[in-house]
């Protein structure tokens, strides 16, 4: 006997476009939807998806089908939220990736706001990237974009990569050498000095050395911090210098406990994307979830 469950299921996976987002979304087990799915398939005679990895493509029969149950399916579901007697609504839950300090400086203060829930993942961005592709995550905020076709990214800001200092750092020789433009003789004096870093992201400190002096960083750093901001705390008290994004020092610059030593020439910069997948489910929390972001930018 056809199951209406099924059809359920399998609108949700079209739209999804991968099965563990679509149990999320229908609350029910990964494995649930999969019997779902391959009970319809057995009955229409049909394979409605290409399953590729974590991810399922619809057949040219898959497509046929989600356009013929597409609106009897929409007005079953309107039916049945107008007559339900229950009046508690579920809230969605919402999966972002994104650096923690982006978080903390502009989404933390927004949370209890939220119409719905939340669960952020800090990570480096090539796992987050990974994430948003299985499905385990719904946004994401990135400087780099995936080739992955099922997923889109919007520019959303840009970001600076710059060389700072402790207040108390001596840099006169510095400043003589960038201004004779002594590349070689710049590396040198910088590798002799004190270096901060955080354990995830020396990737901003080969970005910058690499288009500044052609080659990898060859120096070792001293002190490897968890964030960006104990790095800033720890520069203003003392000496040392960092390659850190220009929206997160702009207090500490604005109030001198940290100096620009450098910015680069060339400029070092990175677009953020807003990285998220073209069907899904949680568009209007996603659309609300970057206007907060966009407004409350640094």
């Amino acid at each position: 006997m056809l199951n209406l469950e099924w059809f359920r299921t399998f609108k949700a996976v079209y739209e999804t476009g991968n099965l563990s987002t679509a149990a999320q979304a229908l609350f029910i087990s990964q494995p649930g939807v999969s019997v779902h799915l391959n009970s319809l398939e057995a009955y229409t005679g049909y394979r409605l998806f290409e399953r590729v990895t974590k991810k399922m493509i619809p057949t040219e029969r898959g497509i046929i089908l989600y356009n013929c149950i597409i609106d009897p399916i929409n007005k079953l579901e309107s039916a049945e939220e107008s007559f339900h007697r229950n009046s508690k609504v579920e809230k969605p839950t919402i999966s972002v990736g994104m650096g923690f300090e982006i978080f903390k400086y502009t989404l933390e203060e927004h949370l209890t706001q939220l119409p719905f829930n939340l669960v952020l993942r800090f990570g480096e961005y090539r796992q987050i990237l990974q994430e948003l592709d299985t499905g385990k995550l719904d946004l994401i905020l990135t400087p780099k974009k995936g080739s992955q076709t099922n997923l889109e990214y919007i520019p959303f800001t840009t970001e600076r990569i710059i060389l700072i200092c402790g207040n108390e750092t001596d840099t006169e020789q510095f400043d003589s050498l960038v201004l004779t433009n002594e590349r070689t003789a710049i590396r040198e004096w910088l590798k002799g000095q004190i270096w901060y870093t955080t354990a995830a992201d020396m990737e901003y400190l080969e970005h910058f050395w690499t288009a500044n002096f052609d080659c990898l960083p060859d120096l070792k750093p001293n002190y490897v911090v968890p964030y960006f901001s104990s790095i800033l705390r720890c520069l203003s008290k003392g000496k040392g210098f960092a390659v850190i994004p220009d929206f997160l020092a702009k207090k500490e610059l604005a109030l001198k406990s940290v100096k620009l030593a450098w910015e680069g020439s060339p400029h070092v910069e990175n677009t953020l994307h807003f990285g998220k997948r073209k069907k899904t489910i949680y568009s209007n929390e996603i659309r609300q979830l970057e206007q907060i972001l966009t407004m409350n930018w640094f």
